[in-house]
């Protein structure tokens, strides 16, 4: 049942209408990319949505009912963390969850547009055919216009639907780049490369494209010094290019002697000569919004914020995965 319960997770974050759920009811809920639990705030419809949707996909077998269910009442999302873990090692710690583990040096988190996935049945049928993980929803509502244009967010954040890791192997790279960015961001000014992966979940040999083709995914085996000479960097494919050319001019005026330097930082692969450049813009100098820049939300479906998330008072669990 755990396919059936990962695209009721789409559906009713994604495309609540299908389900009889409001928009409200599914921006109360979100996800981080785990297969087996979905939060909400609120007393909301998430089991007589799930009942319907078995329903519909005649999957009425009782057990398959009961295999969701909510968890009493809690706090937040710590006393959560401490409900859900086994924990005897530190009993009535929050637990460090995801525990440590290694990360693959080329996986990228693609933040999805929100827009681009509305536009066709299609679109959500070729992210279904290409995800190799659980997306993380944690996108959506306020996000689109909450902000006061003074943080390093990048509009492809508040764009977003949601999260998914559509790049780990090579080919899975080369289908990106070729296939499904041109289709997801607006890439017509060659000037400005947009925003598309999330910093939090990016492996550290990470790049955008090559400089000259943007539908060709950065050679792997090129030396540090050709990546930096032939592909659009690690942070500019993080935060785009207009935010990541003010994030810098803010680190030179913050830090000229780049004292406070770390890999993929802002401002790591500059070159040392530019860095004691003073022609940078003025780091009080908003870029263009890559988006819609006025107050309204722009339509996602998706939790605000995991900040909605985290004081979650309802989690619904796959209990029995078979």
């Amino acid at each position: 049942i755990a396919p059936q319960f990962a695209e009721f997770v789409a559906h009713y974050m994604s495309a609540p209408s299908l389900l009889n759920v409001t928009k409200e009811h599914s921006l109360a809920c979100g996800s981080a990319d785990t297969p087996s639990e979905f939060w909400c705030y609120g007393e909301e419809d998430v089991m007589q949505a799930w009942t319907r949707f078995l329903d519909r996909n005649n999957l009425t077998d009782p057990a398959n009912v009961a295999c969701l269910s909510g968890v009493p009442e809690i706090a937040g999302y710590a006393e959560g963390q401490i409900y859900l873990a086994s924990n005897d090692r530190m009993p009535g710690k929050v637990p460090d969850s995801p525990a440590p583990s290694p990360f693959g040096a080329y996986v990228a988190g693609v933040l999805v547009p929100q827009s681009w996935f509305d536009e066709s049945e299609k679109n959500r049928k070729t992210i279904q055919e290409y995800a190799t993980s659980t997306p993380y929803y944690a996108f959506g509502g306020a996000t689109a216009s909450g902000s006061d244009q003074a943080n390093s967010l990048s509009q492809a954040h508040r764009d977003a639907g949601f999260m998914l890791y559509l790049i780990f192997t090579a080919d899975e790279e080369a289908n990106f780049w070729g296939n499904l960015f041109p289709k997801m961001f607006d890439i017509s000014d060659k000037t400005n490369f947009p925003p598309v992966f999330g910093s939090n979940h990016a492996g550290f040999l990470l790049t955008g494209p090559l400089k000259e083709d943007w539908t060709k995914p950065c050679p792997r085996e090129l030396t540090f010094e050709e990546r930096r000479e032939k592909c659009i960097s690690f942070q500019e494919a993080i935060y785009g290019t207009e935010r990541l050319a003010r994030l810098e001019a803010i680190k030179k005026a913050v830090d000229p002697q780049f004292i406070f330097n770390c890999v993929n930082c802002v401002g790591n692969n500059l070159p040392e000569a530019s860095k004691s450049e003073d022609d940078e813009p003025s780091p009080a100098e908003p870029e263009t919004p890559l988006g819609n820049s006025s107050d309204e939300p722009s339509g996602a479906s998706f939790v605000s914020s995991f900040v909605a998330a985290i004081s979650a008072t309802a989690v619904y669990l796959l209990s029995h995965i078979i």
